[in-house]
C-alpha cells in the first residue's frame, strides 16, 4: 500500500508497510500512482498526452522511471506486502502481566471550572477526593510487582489539579526513590498542572524529581480565558503566565510541554501557538477537544477545512524558524523516519488496560485517565490487582488489526489504530473508529512527513 500527497511544493510517496518515503519529480509521481493497476504501454500513453509540450518527457524517460520504480518494488521499498497482522495478538499476550506506567489521580479535585474539562472539573463524575499517601504506595508498590523485568517505570501524577495534593505527591517520590534501588528500578516522574499554585518549592521540586512537566495554556489570552476561569468565573492566564515562564526558565528550557486544547471558537489555533512562542515557550502541544458532537464546544464539518490549513501553516512556521536558528518543537509533529516506535508498538496500539493504567484516589484501577468513572472499565484496585479481565481482555484485543475501519488507511502504522478512548466516547466500542480524530491525525502525519523531507532537501543542498 502506497499513499501520495503534496504538500508545500512536495510531491511525497510513502509506502506504508516498509515505512520508506520518496520525494519524487511529478512523472514519478505519476506513474507511481499508476503502477499497480496499469501496464507500462497504458500508462506511457496516459504520460505522453498528460505531459505533452514538456520536452523531456519522453517515452524513454518514461521507460526508465517505470524500471525505477519496479526496482523499488523488488527492493521492497514500495508497494511493500502487510505481513504484521499475524504478531499483533501474539505481541500482547507476552506483555499481559507487565504493567510500565500508571497515572496517579492524586486530586479528584480542581481550583479552575474549565467547562470544556472532560474530568468534570477534576471529579471524574464522581466525588471530590484526594489521594491518601497509603493508597499512592500501595499504588506504586503494585506497579513494581507486576513489572517484571522492565527496569524504566513511568508515573503521571495527574488530576483534577494534583498540585492540591502537594505533600502527597513529595511523599510518595520519596518513597519510590527510597525502594527503587533494592528493586532494580529507575521510576520516571511526570506532573500535568493548571500551574495556579506553583512556587518556588514547586518548582524546585519539579526541576529535581519531575522527568517531565506538562502545563495547560491554551495560547492566546481570551481564548485561554473563555474555558479555564476559577470558580469565581475569573480568567487564570494573567496569574499562571508569569509562573509557567519561571519554571520553564528554571528548567534550562526543556523536559517541559505547554499543552493547549483548540475548540469551535478557536479552529485558527495557530495564533495560539504564536502567543506560546511569544510568551518564551517552545515545547508546545495543542490538542482538538474530544466532547459530544451536540457540545457547543465540539469542532463541526466547517471547521476542518480551518484546523487542516493551520496544521500545514503550522509546519511551513516550524521549517521557517529552524532556518532562522529559532526552532520549536510541536507535539504532534515528532516522528522518527529512520528509527521510531518498534513494531509491537506500531500495531498493539497504546497499552491502556494492560501496560498502562490509571488509579483514583481510592485505589481502583482503570484503563487510563478517560475511563475514570466509567464502572464498566474497573479494572480491579492496588491491592488484588486486576479482577475484572473481561475488561481487560477487551483492552488485550484492541490492536490496530481489530478495527475493519483502519485496514486500509495510509496511516495505521503511526497511530496504531488511535485512542481507545476517543473511540469508545465516539461509538461506544474501544474498537470503534472516531472519524474526525481520525482526519486530523492524517493531516498531522502528512506535515510532519513534508517536514522530514523538507530537512533532508535542504541538507543536500547544503552539502
Amino acid at each position: 500500500m502506497i499513499h501520495r500527497f503534496q504538500l508545500n511544493g512536495f510531491n511525497i510517496v510513502l509506502d506504508v508497510c516498509s515505512g520508506s518515503i520518496h520525494a519524487v519529480d511529478e512523472l514519478a509521481y505519476e506513474l507511481i500512482g499508476l503502477f499497480e493497476e496499469h501496464s507500462l504501454e497504458e500508462t506511457r500513453a496516459a504520460m505522453l498526452a498528460k505531459f505533452a509540450g514538456v520536452p523531456e518527457i519522453t517515452a524513454e524517460e518514461i521507460d526508465r522511471c517505470w524500471e525505477d520504480i519496479a526496482a523499488l518494488k523488488e527492493d521492497g521499498r514500495l508497494f511493500t506486502p502487510d505481513s504484521f497482522e499475524p504478531m499483533a495478538g501474539k505481541f500482547k499476550e507476552r506483555s499481559a502481566d507487565v504493567v510500565k506506567a500508571l497515572c496517579l489521580h492524586v486530586a479528584h479535585t480542581c481550583n479552575l471550572n474549565c467547562s470544556y474539562c472532560f474530568a468534570s472539573q477534576g471529579k471524574y463524575h464522581g466525588e471530590r477526593a484526594l489521594m491518601s499517601f497509603e493508597v499512592g504506595k500501595q499504588a506504586l508498590d503494585f506497579l513494581v510487582a507486576h513489572s517484571g523485568s522492565r527496569r524504566n517505570l513511568e508515573v503521571d501524577f495527574f488530576g483534577g489539579e494534583p498540585l492540591m495534593n502537594f505533600q502527597v505527591v513529595k511523599d510518595l517520590v520519596a518513597y519510590a526513590r527510597s525502594i527503587e534501588k533494592d528493586a532494580r528500578k529507575n521510576f520516571r516522574f511526570t506532573l500535568t498542572t493548571n500551574g495556579m499554585l506553583i512556587d518556588d518549592d514547586v518548582i524546585d521540586f519539579c526541576n529535581r524529581e519531575m522527568h517531565n512537566v506538562v502545563l495547560s495554556l491554551d495560547g492566546r489570552q481570551k481564548v485561554h480565558d473563555r474555558f479555564r476561569v476559577d470558580y469565581a468565573g475569573r480568567g487564570s492566564w494573567e496569574r499562571i503566565v508569569p509562573k509557567f515562564q519561571k519554571l520553564v526558565a528554571a528548567r534550562g528550557g526543556k523536559d517541559y510541554y505547554m499543552r493547549g486544547t483548540f475548540t469551535h471558537l478557536n479552529p485558527d489555533f495557530l495564533n495560539d501557538i504564536k502567543t506560546m512562542l511569544e510568551l518564551g515557550f517552545t515545547e508546545l502541544s495543542m490538542e482538538p477537544v474530544v466532547c459530544a458532537p451536540d457540545d457547543p464546544m465540539a469542532l463541526t464539518e466547517q471547521d476542518l477545512p480551518i484546523v487542516m490549513e493551520q496544521y500545514e501553516e503550522l509546519a511551513k512556521l516550524m521549517l521557517q524558524r529552524e532556518e532562522e536558528g529559532r526552532p520549536f518543537t510541536f507535539y504532534h509533529y515528532m516522528i522518527d523516519l529512520t528509527g521510531g516506535p518498534c513494531i509491537y508498538k506500531r500495531i498493539s496500539g497504546c497499552g491502556s488496560g494492560t501496560e498502562y493504567m490509571a488509579v483514583t484516589p481510592w485505589g481502583d484501577l482503570y484503563p487510563c485517565h478517560q475511563f475514570v468513572g466509567e464502572e464498566r472499565f474497573r479494572l480491579g484496585d492496588v491491592w488484588n490487582g486486576v479482577t475484572n479481565h473481561a475488561a481487560q481482555q477487551e483492552f488485550a484485543d484492541c490492536n490496530l488489526y481489530a478495527k475493519p475501519e483502519c485496514r486500509d488507511c495510509w496511516a495505521r502504522l503511526y497511530c496504531s489504530g488511535g485512542c481507545a478512548a476517543n473511540a469508545y466516547h465516539a461509538t461506544g466500542s474501544v474498537t470503534g473508529v472516531y472519524k474526525s480524530g481520525c482526519e486530523l491525525f492524517r493531516k498531522r502525519m502528512e506535515c510532519a512527513i513534508m517536514m522530514a523531507v523538507a530537512r533532508a532537501a535542504r541538507e543536500a543542498e547544503d552539502e
